[in-house]
């Protein structure tokens, strides 16, 4: 709103009015106004929740050891989060920007997902929350929509980049001057950086480009499914998720930024995405959202995101990625929400497996893997075998483990970024 009114202001020569042009301004401020926002906000809602008296109940000391210490404390903070990102993106956004209405649209869409879970748990008193069958259908169907939003959207297109070899092997990258819609994403540690949809599916022969966009289309279902199940997963602690998304959206911003600068993707020969730099607004947002929200949710905490928040993030990381052609990088710079989801999932099948035989077998102590580290031996089931029980050999306050997360987030995030270069 403010961005075209200022835009309006300017063809009056209104002092100031010129700098609303600039991406670097309206993210900044964006940051800024996000955070404050959360601050503020953050405050009235606990006090709002205590009133209530909406708040977790105590944890299984089998899970969590500090459990009884968390009965009482505010959730659905996730809302935090979401009034954090909304209030300062309509502000400071350009609405007409078809990869920030996706992003607006997400938020909206897996936070009132993650609503619901929360609603269900804390009113109904029903600890299992929405069914897993309906959270990954709400997971799957906005990952549709972006999909199918980036396939037929005439706003949705790139650049390419062309490589042209002068002599004296001097190489330089350029990129074409039209548009156009393409199934090319970027790649780790491969010299020409990109990959094609289309070419994977060349057997399809002449429909191998349609066949190339129902691809792009389940790849996106999977990236939003897999990075918001990832995100829900690590919110098991004083603000581990929290802290690990605002890292994430710190490399994510500048991956989005860089593919919103023609020269800067020149330079790192990369794909150019005309529009993208709004997605480098939202996001500024985001990281504004997850420090401000960090204020009341670093140990102790006085407010837990919930589903609201957890599922809502994973899904902007997710879309966020794919937007800018960025979504097999994940892997990488998600790698703590991928492990905590493999862990799970190693425990699970491990444990199906040899109770089939009549045995009961666990790998880890706990899942997801963060649980692993703050576990007992004490607390331990004495009928079950532990593959890595010695692992560790002592138990972790809950914080070091977090600001360990931290730590191996912020690696990498470097990681991510250096992939642009190492190839």
């Amino acid at each position: 709103m403010l961005y075209y009114l200022f835009r309006f202001l300017e063809q009056f020569n209104i002092p100031g009015a010129h700098v609303w042009q600039y991406i670097s301004f309206r993210a900044l401020l964006t940051l800024i106004c996000s955070l404050l926002i959360s601050a503020w906000f953050g405050e009235r809602f606990i006090k709002f929740m205590r009133r209530r008296n909406i708040s977790e109940t105590a944890r299984d000391a089998s899970i969590d050891p500090f459990g009884e210490k968390k009965k009482g404390v505010p959730t659905m903070g996730g809302i935090i989060i979401m009034v954090s990102i909304l209030v300062p993106v309509l502000l400071l956004g350009r609405m007409r920007n078809i990869y920030l209405l996706l992003m607006i649209g997400t938020t909206l869409w897996l936070g009132f997902l993650g609503f619901l879970d929360d609603y269900i748990k804390i009113f109904r008193h029903d600890k299992e929350g929405l069914k897993g069958i309906y959270k990954i259908i709400g997971q799957v169907s906005i990952g549709f929509i972006v999909g199918l939003t980036l396939w037929l959207s005439p706003d949705a297109k790139i650049n390419e980049n062309v490589t042209i070899a002068h002599e004296g092997q001097h190489v330089e990258v350029v990129h074409k001057a039209e548009a156009v819609k393409s199934l090319k994403t970027t790649i780790p540690f491969v010299k020409t950086h990109d990959l094609n949809y289309s070419d994977v599916m060349s057997f399809c022969g002449k429909y191998k480009v349609a066949a190339g966009w129902v691809l792009f289309v389940f790849m996106t279902i999977l990236v939003v499914t897999a990075v918001s199940n990832g995100a829900n997963l690590n919110d098991g602690m004083d603000g581990m998720c929290a802290g690990n998304s605002a890292v994430i959206g710190v490399a994510l911003g500048i991956l989005a930024y860089v593919s919103s600068h023609v020269e800067f993707a020149s330079y790192l020969n990369i794909m150019y995405i005309p529009g993208s730099q709004e997605l480098v607004v939202f996001l500024c947002a985001f990281i504004g959202a997850m420090i401000g929200f960090l204020w009341y949710n670093a140990y102790p905490a006085q407010v837990f995101m919930g589903d609201t928040g957890s599922l809502m993030i994973g899904g902007i990381i997710g879309v966020g990625a794919v937007i800018i052609h960025k979504e097999l990088l994940l892997p990488i710079l998600c790698g703590i929400f991928f492990v905590e989801s493999l862990s799970v999932i190693i425990q699970t099948q491990v444990f199906k497996i040899y109770k089939h035989k009549g045995q009961r077998v666990r790998v880890f102590r706990a899942t997801p893997i963060h649980d692993n580290f703050r576990k007992l031996d004490s607390q331990l089931d004495p009928t079950s075998r532990y593959i890595f029980k010695g692992w560790p050999e002592r138990q972790f306050h809950e914080s070091k483990i977090t600001i360990r997360f931290w730590i191996t987030t912020i690696i990498l995030a470097a990681l991510t970024i250096i992939t642009l270069k190492v190839r």
